[in-house]
């Protein structure tokens, strides 16, 4: 069987609901990413940091670091490969920390961010600073 065929007969196959799936799982994935984004949002605003930088890349790291209390040339450790997951594990341990979370939370933030951000932004967290 020829490529041209297999097409043929898969169009035939095509009851239209192809196109609805095909719509709708975007949309659902962009929702999801806007959820993420909003939570990181609100984690900045909680830090008194703005909210808009959680959406610009290597600034949004820079504040991050800012609000775990490291310093901002950090930024140049993160793009190192293998020293950068080791540091950006201890910015989200320390980060966690200025919240009143324990490590475990900062692993959270660290692997499992699209689900630990929410969590921080839109929860009863607050941003108590470096205590150190």
């Amino acid at each position: 069987m020829s490529w041209v065929q297999i097409a043929v007969l898969a169009q035939a196959a095509d009851d239209g609901s192809g196109g609805i799936a095909a719509l709708i799982v975007p949309l659902i994935f962009l929702a999801f990413v806007i959820f993420v984004i909003a939570g990181m949002w609100k984690t900045f605003v909680k830090a008194g940091e703005p909210g808009w930088a959680a959406i610009v890349p290597i600034y949004n790291a820079i504040v991050m670091l800012k609000i775990a209390g490291r310093p901002a040339w950090w930024v140049i450790l993160l793009i190192i490969p293998f020293v950068g997951v080791i540091v950006a594990i201890i910015a989200f341990i320390d980060f966690a920390k200025n919240f009143g979370k324990g490590p475990l939370f900062g692993l959270g933030l660290a692997f499992l961010g699209f689900i630990f951000f929410p969590i921080l932004g839109f929860g009863d967290a607050k941003y108590i600073g470096n205590k150190e």
